[in-house]
């Protein structure tokens, strides 16, 4: 499949590992600049939410494209996906650990890819433009975007992220445990065949380890302004 040409449209690409900061990046910039947004790991996880919510294994290639094939008929039917992508369950984390796995079946991606794509086409009526966030949207959804970021921070900094999020949660959780699965999901992320999560050659970087949620959004604004021409 080609990859449609983005390059004069307004959009804006964000990838990263978990727990770097991508989403509440994007959902920010989103706010900012009236751009629609969609976060693509929703959509990883939200197949995975149907899969065990149907007694189903994720280790099971044809039960995930098919999840998959079925999420995304109820998304286009939706009247707001958000309805869907935005179940509180799809934050649980061991909906992003089953998530993880099946996003490295290329059939389940390229289903998923068709669907992200024809948001960054139709991003919705009163939009300015459309950001998308996940692993590969600089490097497979949107190459062509005008702007891309890679967000990252240091494993043990998104690990204690994790941990607070989810002590918060009331879950009984050690940072041992936490910083162990967050190193496998990387590995995942980054290792399996169907495009592995890695910056585009024109992503800018930005390190979040030190830098809070307003820096971030700053650093976000200039770059879109000089980059989209806002």
């Amino acid at each position: 499949m080609c990859a449609m040409n983005t390059q004069n449209k307004m959009i804006i690409a964000i990838d990263g590992p978990a727990a770097s900061g991508k989403g509440t990046l994007a959902r920010a910039l989103a706010k900012k600049l009236n751009f629609a947004h969609m976060d693509t790991g929703a959509l990883y996880r939200a197949t995975a939410f149907e899969l065990i919510g149907s007694g189903l294994s994720t280790r099971d290639k044809k039960d995930a494209v098919d999840a998959a094939q079925i999420l995304v008929k109820k998304i286009n039917n939706a009247q707001q996906p958000a309805d869907i992508l935005d179940n509180a369950s799809l934050r649980e984390d061991r909906i992003g650990l089953e998530a993880s796995k099946i996003a490295a079946y290329p059939r389940v991606r390229e289903v998923l890819r068709a669907l992200q794509r024809s948001f960054l086409e139709n991003p919705g009526k009163g939009f300015a433009g459309a950001i998308l966030d996940g692993r590969d949207i600089g490097t497979v959804i949107a190459p062509s975007a005008p702007l891309k970021l890679f967000v990252t921070a240091s494993v043990e900094v998104r690990a204690e992220r994790r941990l607070k999020e989810l002590q918060s949660k009331g879950l009984a959780v050690t940072y041992g445990a936490v910083l162990k699965d967050m190193r496998e999901r990387d590995t995942r992320d980054t290792e399996r065949k169907a495009a592995p999560m890695k910056p585009a050659d024109d992503a800018v970087i930005v390190d979040s380890s030190d830098l809070d949620a307003g820096q971030m959004l700053e650093k976000a604004m200039f770059l879109a302004k000089e980059r989209l021409k806002l």
